[in-house]
């Protein structure tokens, strides 16, 4: 992995590899160009790292019953019920007909709540011009700057008609945001009063949340965006003055949290132990073996904008499951998800593996080398 940093491509990077109960890390380059050694305590914008997270959350209620999967959120969200659905995606706000069915709750946690994001320009698509006025997260990059508290985003969201019938299709990132403004609701607490309560706290997951405390600003890496031209890392926010430096105006259930790679480390391992952590049990083995079976479809999979995901792959509640053998790290049954910020972890029950990644510089899958070199490493050291 050291390449990837001296080639330029990455100014640092932190990785950890934990398989029966012995535990790798390394800590590689720098937090920022030009600054101090990355750390294995550095802090990283875990971006979509957090939909796992969120979907945790959720699943702790459905245990507790106050959520039921297959219930409509109308009860929770009124600012959903009643949908209309575009008749064409491309197609003017007003040209709509009626939901066929309410919005579930397993509608968010699969992403087919009928919204999410759309790959094209505003000007083919009014939804999404009418997404940018509203100011409403969840279908750009990670920020949680926006000004609306929960409630207010929602009520904007609920202004819009879906782009498709619920249960029709799966279409990225909406899903999660709404699922956090369900889980407050639901418990009558804000977002991420609940998730420092029944899951941050129980597995010692002290460095993760939606903003960084001032006290240790000296912590989190600078994050960077690559130049559209040469491809170099270009500075796109900075640790001192972070967008995660204070609390947002909406916890983002998508992509908001930080956190360090051994705070992940500990909900991987949660994940792996069927939902406990020592003697903390946060969720039953029935919900993580729910959270981790592909519930898509292959005609919901084959209308997905990112098609070319789903080669091999399932979508589960909030992680990605891999279905079939087709390479050196596609071993069935591993679960996880990546963060746009350049972020990756997978639970692998089968080899009792848990592996993370954590650099700063925005890297998609499949097309990321770095993504790409950290799993075939992983796997190819397995020795027994």
């Amino acid at each position: 992995m050291a390449a990837h940093v001296e080639s330029g491509t990455m100014p640092g990077l932190v990785t950890l590899v934990s398989r029966r109960g012995e535990v790798h890390v390394d800590a590689i380059g720098v937090g920022a160009i030009g600054g101090d050694p990355v750390r294995r305590d550095s802090i990283f914008r875990i971006t979509s790292m957090t939909k796992p997270i969120t979907a945790v959350a959720a699943m702790i209620l459905v245990e507790e019953c106050k959520l039921r999967l297959d219930d409509p959120v109308d009860r929770l969200l009124p600012e959903l019920a009643d949908r209309r659905v575009l008749r064409r995606l491309a197609g003017p706000l007003d040209d709509t007909e009626p939901a066929r069915r309410p919005i579930s709750v397993r509608d968010l946690l699969t992403f087919r709540l009928g919204l999410g994001m759309v790959l094209g320009p505003p000007d083919v698509y009014p939804i999404q011009k009418a997404v940018s006025e509203l100011q409403i997260v969840g279908f750009g990059p990670p920020d949680p700057s926006t000004p609306h508290g929960p409630d207010e985003w929602i009520r904007r969201l609920g202004t819009l008609p879906l782009m498709h019938q619920p249960g029709e299709i799966w279409m990225y990132n909406t899903g999660s945001y709404v699922l956090g403004v369900l889980i407050a609701r639901a418990s009558g607490q804000p977002l991420e009063a609940f998730l420092r309560e029944r899951i941050f706290e129980p597995l010692g997951m002290k460095d993760t949340g939606f903003s960084v405390p001032a006290a240790q600003l000296d912590r989190p890496v600078d994050a960077y965006w690559p130049d559209a031209e040469t491809g170099a890392p270009v500075l796109y926010d900075a640790a001192g003055d972070s967008r995660w430096s204070r609390p947002p105006a909406f916890p983002d259930g998508a992509a908001g949290l930080v956190s360090a790679v051994d705070d992940y480390l500990a909900f991987g391992l949660m994940m792996l132990n069927k939902g406990k952590h020592g003697s903390e049990r946060i969720l039953s083995r029935h919900s993580i073996e729910a959270m981790t079976t592909d519930q898509l479809t292959p005609v919901q999979k084959a209308a997905s904008a990112f098609a070319g995901l789903w080669e091999g792959h399932g979508w589960g509640f909030g992680v990605a499951v891999v279905k079939r053998r087709g390479g050196v790290a596609a071993s069935p049954g591993r679960y996880g998800w990546d963060g746009g910020f350049g972020t990756s972890w997978s639970t692998d029950p089968a080899e009792d593996l848990v592996a993370i990644l954590m650099t700063q510089r925005v890297a998609f899958r499949p097309w990321s080398a770095t993504y790409l070199d950290f799993w075939t490493s992983v796997y190819q050291a397995i020795d027994d």
